[in-house]
């Protein structure tokens, strides 16, 4: 059995890092270490000498990265969740959406993709697929290449489309033969897969609802917490996020808030601490964990405390009750150890038990601002907080519930609008008074110097028109032999566009031209059916920035040399088409010249292939 501290693990996962880019040092190291011992004894090789083994087979890292990444999932899996997603959390996300907001979507650790491709269907299903089109747009990311290699291409075998039922297969995949099943292009250009690491990379934002499921149950409580930080980030405020059947977020409370336990969803929590904020640690724990001195000192840290508390245990029996608790709600020392519910407090001057019941559901604290409470004549505000105490295994262990006074905060608050609102008034009155002075002798100013102008302008008014006159009858011959000559160019190139597009649209192969910024400027009917994006997705966008089955880095010298010194070069390029079949595409790059014959960019010529099995 592989030992998590042994320095030859620690070896191997820098040389994946250093030689392959994945970086598993945030991962569990129990689970690293039983994953490549698995691969280990398949292969019946040692720690020690796993590295050359892997320098002298390459196939092995692709073994390795599969064990190590356990890319197991499958079209609406758990079904449950996917029932939840399909008739509450879906239809309240739209509801809560303009008709023209767009709708943007994100599967975390997307793996082959049957996670997003049950997103689209759902969401096709709630919005109808010309919606679907117009306004949605799923992200789906992974660190496994082989793996978005087989999602985009968005082939499956009959057996792995077996949990979609039998309507929804009809109406969202065609058949590839062979027994194999694909889904449907048209729908599959608003899914955009890539390689994402939620650790090192940033997140991407304005997310309406993410699904990062069975992804942080591998990695340890720092890296969940990053990780937990950038979803928080990339989530709208009212958007939702899923996580995993083994995932509860129990000791990263107050991130985000639950809705539905029992299928993992949860909404960002916007009145809590961000992610990766620290949180005090309540008093019990710092009771258990805490130094013979520090135990013999902490009652009466508790007992004379600048708040009032009550601390209860997971039974809601009352374990302790500080003084100015006691003094607050008139309670005593004897109330120590009875059930809460049979205080007054758990019930005035606020309902408490729920709010308890929340802050264990959810794991993080809650918060009630402006509790008034009326004692000796005096009207308290108070701001409640109900904190969750948890063990060191991150299971409840009891709660804490603290009043803090916030009565001169809130006199002060007012005291302070009032004089401001006042101040505000008076400045007004001023600023008017002010204003209206200036105007009065602005405009007495204004109308004497009007008076001395007016009979010098009208006089130079009088002989400017004459001028401009003469001006007007030689800049009207002028303007008309433009005119003409304009209209004679216009209808030149009018005929030379339409001759131009016609020619464009009528080839067979794909023609795409770029400008000298390497923006696309115009993109053929061919290049649209071939490459699967439309015209309006391309126009105005970055060549190198486009996803299609065409390597375009490979272009990148080709065409700067086209560019800058005019050189026509034809080239071969191993690509795959919309439908993720595979052949060898022909690419002429020739340089686009405009009427004074300086270069403006490139003309790229793609022939379409014969089709070939995938």
């Amino acid at each position: 059995m592989v030992d998590p501290d042994d320095p030859a693990l620690d070896s191997l996962l820098n040389y994946l890092k250093r030689t392959r880019g994945f970086d598993f040092t945030g991962y569990k190291r129990a689970s690293l270490a039983r994953r490549v011992d698995r691969r280990l004894t398949d292969i019946g090789v040692a720690l020690e000498q796993y590295e050359d083994y892997l320098e002298a087979q390459p196939d092995e890292v692709v073994a390795l990265l599969n064990t190590i990444l356990i890319n197991v999932t499958s079209f609406f899996r758990d079904a449950a969740v996917w029932r939840y997603l399909a008739a509450d959390a879906i239809p309240a996300l739209l509801k809560e959406r303009d008709p023209d907001e767009p709708i943007r979507v994100w599967s975390a650790g997307c793996s082959s993709g049957e996670e997003a491709y049950s997103l689209a269907i759902l969401l096709a299903e709630a919005l109808g697929e010309k919606e679907f089109r117009r306004r949605v747009k799923i992200f789906a990311t992974d660190i496994d290449e082989d793996a978005l290699a087989t999602a985009r291409a968005g082939t499956y075998s009959s057996k792995a489309v077996e949990p979609i039922e039998a309507g929804l297969r009809a109406k969202y995949f065609e058949s590839a033969g062979d027994d194999r099943f694909v889904f449907r292009p048209d729908l599959r250009r608003n899914i955009i897969f890539g390689i994402h690491d939620l650790v090192r990379h940033a997140p991407i934002s304005r997310i309406d609802l993410i699904a990062c499921r069975n992804v942080l149950m591998y990695l340890n409580l720092e890296t969940q917490e990053r990780v937990l930080d950038h979803l928080r980030f990339a989530l709208q405020d009212d958007g939702i996020l899923v996580l995993g059947k083994a995932e509860l977020m129990m000791r990263h409370p107050g991130i985000f808030v639950l809705v539905d336990l029992r299928q993992r969803v949860f909404r960002k929590n916007l009145n809590g601490p961000a992610a990766g904020a620290g949180r005090a640690a309540p008093p019990a724990a710092l009771a258990s964990d805490a130094t013979p001195e520090w135990s013999t000192v902490w009652p009466s840290v508790f007992e004379t405390g600048g708040a009032a508390a009550i601390v209860l245990g997971t039974d809601l029996q009352t374990i302790g009750i500080n003084r100015m608790a006691r003094e607050l709600f008139g309670l005593t020392a004897s109330d120590v150890g009875r059930p809460f519910q049979d205080l007054d407090v758990s019930y005035t001057p606020i309902e408490l038990r729920s709010q308890i019941e929340r802050a264990f559901a959810t794991g993080a604290p809650v918060w009630l601002h402006d509790v008034e409470v009326l004692r000796k004549g005096q009207l308290l505000v108070l701001e409640v907080s109900v904190e969750p105490m948890l063990d060191a295994g991150g299971g409840p262990e009891g709660c804490a519930i603290v009043f803090s006074d916030r009565t001169r905060e809130r006199e002060l608050a007012d005291e302070l609008e009032h004089a401001r609102q006042e101040l505000e008034t008076a400045n007004e009155e001023l600023q008017s008074a002010h204003e209206e002075l200036e105007t009065s002798n602005e405009e007495l100013r204004s109308t004497v110097e009007e008076l001395e102008t007016t009979n010098e302008e009208l006089q130079a008014s009088n002989e400017e028109l004459e001028t401009v006159n003469e001006e007007l009858q030689s800049t009207n011959a002028e303007v008309q032999t433009v005119n003409d000559e304009l209209a004679r160019r216009t209808e030149e190139a009018s005929i030379a566009g339409a001759y131009l597009q016609s020619i464009v649209t009528s080839m067979r192969s794909a023609v795409v031209v770029l400008d000298r910024a390497l923006s696309v400027r115009l993109w053929s009917r061919a290049a649209e059916e071939f490459w699967g994006l439309r015209e309006h997705e391309t126009v105005g966008r970055a060549f190198f920035d486009l996803e299609i089955g065409l390597p375009v880095d490979d272009l990148r010298a080709s065409i700067r040399l086209c560019i800058e010194g005019a050189v026509e070069e034809r080239i071969t390029l191993d690509a795959v088409d919309r439908r993720g079949r595979k052949f060898e595409c022909f690419i002429t790059v020739s340089a686009l010249k405009d009427l004074e014959g300086d270069l403006s960019g490139a003309v790229l010529v793609m022939e379409v292939p014969q089709p070939v099995t995938p």
